[in-house]
Order: structure tokens, then sequence, then C-alpha cells
């Protein structure tokens, strides 16, 4: 079997997690396939240290300026500054040329900003850490952007979400190239978990919304929260705090930011993701026990929020 080069594109102020995941990912994977399938190297503007985000140092191998090499994947690490600072002219050209010439390309979090700037995601499928997901879509509104994904595959377009979703694109990467064996092997030795649907939200559907400050919207929170079974309509609700229907659902959305439909939505798939992970209650009582009129109701909602069901979300994350 050839070698497999990769060439890693990192800046300064870099998150070394971009670079360092994927790469012991795939260092792992030439260890237990017991072969030197991967060849991975580090592409930077200049031969120059690099600062990373952490403050610590890491040493490209060799600089865009340098004779051209051979690059099977072309993957670009992110920066969580990225939006601040320029992208080189330069680095643009050697990031569109090299792309040309690679199996595959993409990035790891931010670093989908410069395949962006490129235009080489446009018509395209792709995703970067949540929090710079609105920047991302207003600069770049060609791009099909999946913002809670963890990862994306279009083509032979891989990017990835936030910090430790580069080492989930790695191992779907290795899952492709050397089989699931291989990758399992790899997920086990590094002690991650394979492998994280790629539609698997990037943070817990808790942290979308807000907790309220004043009495009544915080009240109606917290009665959710503790009667996920019960009748959770607005009316109900409303009703049960002593508001106009209007006005509760005015007031809600202002201070926690998402409808009472969607917060409860939420809280009930929160909470049966969990019991999915955490217990082995058949999914058709969890469906019961969390709202739901039925497990196909429940199956359904799980799939649009988490992009996969909540059968296989267990197979994957059941304890």
């Amino acid at each position: 079997m050839s070698t497999h080069k990769i060439a890693i594109v990192a800046m300064q102020g870099v998150q070394l997690l971009d670079v360092i995941g994927p790469s012991d990912v795939f260092a792992e994977a030439n260890r237990q396939s017991g072969q030197d399938y991967y060849s991975v190297e580090i592409v930077s503007t200049s031969d120059s240290p690099l600062r990373g985000s952490s403050g610590l140092v890491l040493v490209p191998d060799r600089s865009i300026d340098d004779e051209p090499s051979p690059v099977d994947t072309l993957l670009v690490a992110g920066d969580p500054l990225i939006q601040e600072r320029p992208i080189s002219d330069a680095l643009l050209r050697w990031v569109k040329e090299t792309s040309a010439r690679a199996s595959r390309f993409g990035s790891v979090c931010s670093g989908a900003f410069v395949l962006g700037e490129a235009g080489l995601l446009d018509g395209r499928k792709a995703t970067t850490h949540w929090s710079q997901a609105a920047e991302f879509s207003k600069r770049f509104p060609e791009v099909k952007l999946e913002p809670n994904r963890i990862f994306t595959k279009d083509g032979n377009v891989w990017t990835s979400a936030g910090v430790t979703a580069g080492i989930d694109l790695a191992l779907a990467i290795v899952e492709k190239d050397l089989g699931l064996e291989i990758a399992l092997k790899v997920a086990r030795e590094l002690v991650v978990f394979l492998k994280r649907p790629g539609g698997q939200a990037q943070f817990s559907t808790l942290l979308a919304g807000q907790i309220a400050q004043k009495t009544p919207i915080r009240s109606a929170q917290d009665f959710i929260t503790d009667n996920l079974a019960a009748d959770l309509t607005v009316a109900a609700i409303a009703r049960r705090i002593g508001m106009s229907e209007r006005n509760f659902s005015r007031q809600f959305k202002h201070e926690v930011g998402m409808t009472p439909a969607d917060y409860v939505e939420s809280m009930r798939l929160e909470a049966g993701r969990r019991l999915a992970e955490d217990t082995s209650i058949p999914l058709k009582k969890i469906a019961a026990d969390i709202g739901f009129t039925d497990d196909v109701a429940f199956r359904r909602s799980f799939v649009r929020r988490f992009g996969t069901s909540p059968a296989a979300y267990r197979r994957s994350f059941g304890s």
C-alpha cells in the first residue's frame, strides 16, 4: 500500500488540538495497521515557529514557498481569532492549487474560513465551530453550512466542527481508508468514542437556551424541567404561571431565546438523549416518560435534532 501524504495547514494563533488531534489519529492508525500508510506534515506560510492560541509553540515541517510536494489529503487547522486576522493571498493560492491536486481536502474548526475565502466550499455542505457559524454564513452565503454537525462530507470535501471534532473527522477518514476494524482500534487506544455520528449536535441543547432572570418565566422553565410528561402546551404553562398565552409566548422568547414549544422539545430530547445513553430503559418507555405521544414521534424529533435515531445513538454511546 503506497504512502498517503497528509498536509495540515497551520497559522499563527492556531488551535493546537486542531493539528495534534488528527495527527495522533493518523499516527495511531499506522501503528494499529502495522504499516506506514499515513505521512503527516505541518505546512505554514513560513518556516518560523507558530505560537498557538494556548501559548505553546509548533514548528512547521515546511513552508508554502518550498518546492511543491505531493499531497493526498489537505486539512486546514483553525484559529480562534481567524475572523479578525487577514488571510494572505499567498496562502489562499497555495490552498487552491494544492486542493486541486489532492484526492480530498477539508478543514478542522474555523479552518473552514480559509476554504471559504478560497471559494472552495461554494455550493458544498460544510460545518465549523458553532460560535463562528453566524459570521461564516454572513461571509460565505453560497456555502451550505450545517452549523450543528460534528463533521460533514460532501464528495471529497470534509469539514469538522470545533477542536475535538477534528478527531472524529480523522477517525472517519481512517475508517474510509483502512476499514472499521483499524478505526475502532485507534479509537480504543486513544480512549475516544467511535464514532460519533457526523450529524450529532455540537453541544447540548440545554446550552441553546438561556435561563430567564425574571421569576414567572424562570418558574415556567423549572416546571418544564420537572414535569416533561405533563401537558406542556403554551396554554397550559401560561395558565399555570398566571400569564396570557400571547404575553407568555412573547416574554419567553425574549428572555430564553427560543419559543416555548422549541424549548419544551429541546428539554424532552435532552432528557431522552441522556436516558438512551445512561440506561437500558426501552425506547418506547423513554418516549412516554418524557412526554411524546409515541415512540414514532420521539424518533422523528430525535433524528431532526441530532441527525441520528435514538437506537443508533444508544448503540454508539450507551453505557
